[in-house]
């Protein structure tokens, strides 16, 4: 026998008076520290698979690896999925790429996965056009072998189980059919009258004890695919399995129901305020259902796994009963997951409620994006999808197919007055569903929306805005973009139909001013005269930028919306943040690092086009991959000698001198400045001619 001395779980300032303790205690002093002294036969460590040296353990947990079964069978497996190498490139938020979904290009992506009890929603696609064919042609270019990081396709858009990558509390998730899955979101599959049964076992805290005994927990514990597969897995009467069943149903149900207030969500019905009016759901009451289900779980796993009441206090003592809320310090990056290392979002009850959320799903219903009729009564509430059932194309809470509006919003605008003031329809909305809005809700909606709709839509490190706030720099004005509603045509639109006549509106005013204080001003008429022409220089600085870019400007939402905005990033001047973030990647797209998009091809044709010829995931994003490439009889792509058409041809074909002349203007435009490029005393200069009546 060995004395082994446990004091891994006591912090660094306590360790050497824990330490002291438990050697007075072996010398028979006192009984302090005694839980932490263990006699054990180190041979008896090689019961756990990977002999990991949990010393601690009792005899009989140790044994329950050596009577019960492994996970891995002929009928149950665990699986790591695909790299992609490129998450920018080839991953997309849900939201990002419309409804209803791009027809066989984006799928459904387990990606990193949160602590949640059974339900966690899916927020990234992937793309999968042709099974996936530009990026197994990119990771191949790169690793010799596309199956070296696609791993696992055979399981690809099967139903199963998921959980985090890694963390200290092990919990796992329903994922429905049709998904691919990643080398963070791993998934077991079992056989389908089994799949709640170990939904329910797989979120116990004696399944998570397991584990945890592979690293001792210290640091956290990365849950890889081989981990799951050597778990011992207990034997069940139907009954039991029937009953574990039941409970992980109702948890996924009531996390479900949790979800459907995020507008971000594929559950989305209602914003709280308007959910717990309308269909009276009780968010409390739910996280109370969560927190009892949680138990039941766990009581019914310690029966299973026939576990010793010392065994069980051990285990609830070190801290494996309830599921926390996502600590972020435990979702470190791998080097081989890029931007898939952060979990996808938070737990359905810490998502965004109270004004804010409602605010938003009002802009949401003025864009014609979420359904009024459902906080009206004049439709019904929707029915919400079944556990490991695909992923509706929109969420509930979204016109259904066919029903919505004739005429959807695509530009709305901050000013006052306007038919299409954002503002007016907001308090349309709101007065339709019987809600109240802030006072302040112009204000509001010019300096606090947009960033807060830029947190809502950022998940797993994808930053996707479907609103664009398209702003002066003091935002006195602003318009409003909805990315499913634009076209290449809209910011033509901007300008001829909402900038230049407010414009010539503004200026209309200010010449009235100027004449109405010719011959004397007090200092309050001089500080409206000054506010004014502020606010004419940024319009016109504002209208000068949407002609620049607007020639040009060619939106496709497989660029994902950073591509898409990045030309317009000197409209964004009242947030630096995002302006900083879209003027990164403009840099980047007029370096060629993003030529795979096809705004790059676009507007640098004569640059993406010879890069096809080297490049097949390139030549394949841009429809190229037959005109540079040939298959040879053992599957390989070579590049042609010759090919079917020259580069100088192909060039020719996607350049226009219209774009050209735009790109040029816009490269060349001098840095943003203050007031529309007139500095502060410059300003104050004219205003003071202009009282004079000099001007």
């Amino acid at each position: 026998m060995t004395t082994f001395i446990r004091v891994l779980d006591v912090s660094i300032e306590n360790k050497a008076e824990a330490l002291r303790d438990c050697l007075t205690a072996l010398a028979g002093g006192c009984a302090l520290g005694a839980e932490r002294i263990f006699e054990r036969d180190p041979q008896l460590l090689g019961a756990i698979p990977g002999s990991p040296f949990a010393y601690w353990v009792s005899d009989q947990l140790r044994e329950t690896f050596r009577r019960l079964p492994r996970f891995e069978a002929p009928d149950r497996t665990a699986k790591c999925g695909m790299g992609t190498l490129d998450d920018f490139r080839f991953l997309r938020s849900r939201h990002e790429v419309g409804s209803p979904l791009v027809e066989g290009r984006w799928i459904d992506y387990v990606g990193p996965r949160q602590r949640a009890l059974a339900y966690a929603d899916l927020l990234l696609q992937v793309n999968w056009k042709d099974d996936g064919r530009e990026l197994k042609a990119f990771v191949e270019a790169r690793v010799g072998s596309a199956s070296r990081k696609i791993q696992s396709e055979g399981y690809y858009f099967r139903p199963g189980l998921a959980w985090p990558l890694r963390g200290s509390r092990f919990s796992a998730q329903e994922v429905p059919s049709s998904c691919a899955f990643s080398v963070a979101g791993k998934m077991a599959f079992v056989p389908p009258d089994d799949r709640l049964y170990f939904l329910g076992l797989f979120n116990s805290a004696v399944f998570d004890s397991l584990i945890g005994l592979f690293a001792g927990k210290v640091g956290g514990v990365q849950y890889e695919a081989g981990l799951i597969q050597d778990l011992p897995i207990p034997d069940a009467s139907d009954s039991d399995r029937r009953r574990m069943a039941d409970l992980a149903r109702e948890a996924w149900r009531h996390g479900q129901a949790l979800d459907s207030e995020n507008e971000t969500s594929t559950t989305f019905v209602l914003p709280s305020p308007l959910n717990e009016r309308i269909f009276g759901f009780d968010r409390a009451l739910a996280e109370r259902h969560l927190s009892r289900i949680q138990g039941e779980v766990d009581d019914l796993a310690y029966s299973l796994y026939d576990m010793s009441a010392d065994d069980r206090r051990a285990i609830e003592a070190s801290g494996h009963n309830a599921i926390s809320e996502i600590d972020d310090d435990n979702i470190a990056e791998c080097d081989d997951l890029g931007d898939e290392a952060d979990a996808e979002s938070a737990s359905p009850a810490t998502k965004s409620t109270g004004t804010a959320a409602l605010v938003s799903w009002l802009v949401g219903v003025a864009f014609g994006r979420f359904d009024p009729r459902l906080a009206t009564g004049e439709r019904p509430q929707p029915s919400l999808r079944e556990p490991f059932d695909p992923l509706p194309s929109r969420s509930p809470g979204m016109y259904p197919e066919g029903e919505e509006p004739a005429e959807r919003a695509d530009i709305l605008v901050d000013d006052e007055g306007h038919a299409d003031d954002l503002v007016a329809r907001t308090h349309t909305v709101a007065e339709r569903v019987k809600v109240d809005v802030p006072e302040n809700l112009r204000a509001w909606l010019a300096k606090d929306f947009f960033p807060l709709h830029i947190k809502m839509y950022s998940k797993s490190r994808r930053k996707a805005p479907i609103y664009w706030q398209l702003a002066t720099e003091s935002a006195s004005y602003s318009v409003w973009l909805y990315i499913h509603a634009f076209s290449k045509d809209t910011l033509f639109r901007v300008q001829n139909d909402y900038a230049a006549p407010k414009l010539a509106h503004e200026e209309r005013r200010l010449e009235s001013l100027t004449r109405e204080l010719a011959d004397k001003a007090t200092a309050a008429q001089r500080k409206e005269l000054a506010a004014q022409e502020s606010v004419v220089e940024e319009l016109r600085a504002f209208l000068e930028e949407v002609k620049r870019v607007a020639p040009l400007w060619n939106p496709t939402l497989d660029d994902g919306v950073i591509i898409n905005f990045a030309p317009l990033w000197r409209l964004v001047p009242h947030h630096k943040p995002w302006q900083k973030e879209l003027k990164s990647a403009w840099g980047a797209l007029c370096e060629g690092k993003y030529d795979w998009a096809h705004l790059a091809m676009h507007l640098w044709p004569e640059r993406v086009v010879p890069k096809c010829a080297k490049d097949r995931s390139l030549a394949i994003a841009h429809g190229l991959e037959d005109v540079f490439w040939v298959e040879g009889t053992n599957g390989k792509w070579t590049a042609r000698k010759t090919p079917t058409h020259s580069v100088d041809e192909l060039v020719r074909e996607r350049t226009s001198p219209a774009v050209k002349s735009a790109l040029k203007s816009l490269l060349e435009a001098p840095a943003a400045t203050r007031n529309g490029g007139r500095g502060r005393g410059g300003r104050r200069r004219a205003t003071a001619a202009a009282a004079r009546g000099d001007t």
